[in-house]
C-alpha cells in the first residue's frame, strides 16, 4: 500500500465487513464501502476538489465523514475533521451534518455538503442525493504517497505514506487482524484517532467500528477508558 486510495483499490471489494454504524443499522462489506468512497471521490471532484487542495469534515459516528476521507484521499486531497468556525480560506469543500451548517462561516470558494436531513438552502449539496447519483468508478488521479493527506488540528501535515506506515505500527502492536473490528471512541480531530480508527482496520482487512452504547470492538482508540480490553491512546501514534 503507497497511499491510502490503496485501501479503497477495485482488488479489496469482498463481501467481508469494513465499517460498521450499529446506531444506524447499516453495515459496509468492502464492495459496498470502496464503491461509495469512489462515489463520493467523484462527487467531489465535481465541487473543484483536486490534489493540494483541502477538504474539512464535521461529525463522528456516520459513515459520511469516513467515506468522505477516503474520497478525497482518491483525488489527493489534503483533510483536516472539524475545522474552526470560520473555515480556512483553502478548503475546497466542507461536509457537515445539516443542522450543523449554521456553526461554520465559509468564503465564496468552499462548496458545503450537508448529510441527514436534506438542507432547505439550494446553494447546499446533499450527500446523500448527489452522491447516490455519482459514478460507481474508480476516479483516475494520480496521488503521490509523498502528498499530504490529514491535517490535525494545529495545522501539521501527514503525508499518505507516514499515515500508512503508522497504521502499520498499530497494527503490528495490537496483532490486528482481517476478524477484528477497532472501535473509534476519540475526536477525528485528532491524527493518532483516524490513523488507528479509520486508516489501520482497513489497512489489514477488518473493519471500522462507529460504536453506539452497546458496540464493543476487539480494539479501540480512546482517550480515557473503553469497553475494549486493547485500547490505544490517540496521542501516542505518532510518537
Amino acid at each position: 500500500m503507497d497511499v491510502l486510495g490503496d485501501l479503497v483499490a477495485r482488488s479489496r471489494r469482498s463481501a467481508d465487513d469494513a465499517l460498521l454504524v450499529p446506531a444506524l443499522g447499516r453495515t459496509y462489506d468492502y464492495r459496498r464501502f470502496c464503491t461509495n468512497a469512489w462515489k463520493v471521490g467523484n462527487f467531489l471532484r465535481h465541487l473543484g476538489v483536486r490534489g493540494g487542495r483541502d477538504v474539512a469534515l464535521v461529525g463522528r459516528g456516520r459513515p459520511e465523514p469516513v467515506l468522505s476521507l477516503y474520497g478525497a484521499a482518491l483525488l489527493g486531497a489534503t483533510v483536516s475533521f472539524d475545522p474552526p468556525a470560520t473555515v480556512p480560506t483553502e478548503t475546497r469543500a466542507l461536509v457537515t451534518p445539516t443542522d450543523r451548517l449554521g456553526d461554520y462561516a465559509v468564503d465564496a470558494v468552499t462548496k458545503r455538503v450537508a448529510y441527514g436531513d436534506a438542507p432547505e438552502d439550494p446553494d447546499v449539496a446533499y450527500f446523500e442525493r448527489d452522491v447516490w447519483s455519482e459514478n460507481p468508478t474508480e476516479p483516475p488521479d494520480r496521488v503521490e504517497p509523498d502528498g499530504a493527506a490529514l491535517r490535525g488540528a494545529d495545522g501539521r501535515t501527514y503525508t499518505h505514506r507516514e499515515v500508512l506506515d503508522a497504521a502499520a505500527r498499530v497494527a503490528e502492536e495490537w496483532h490486528l487482524g482481517p476478524e477484528d473490528s477497532v472501535a473509534v471512541r476519540a475526536p477525528l480531530s485528532e491524527p493518532g484517532t483516524v490513523v488507528a480508527g479509520l486508516v489501520a482496520p482497513l489497512l489489514v482487512g477488518g473493519s471500522i467500528l462507529l460504536p453506539d452504547e452497546g458496540a464493543v470492538g476487539e480494539f479501540a482508540v480512546a482517550d480515557g477508558d473503553a469497553p475494549e480490553s486493547d485500547v490505544v491512546a490517540p496521542e501516542s501514534v505518532f510518537d
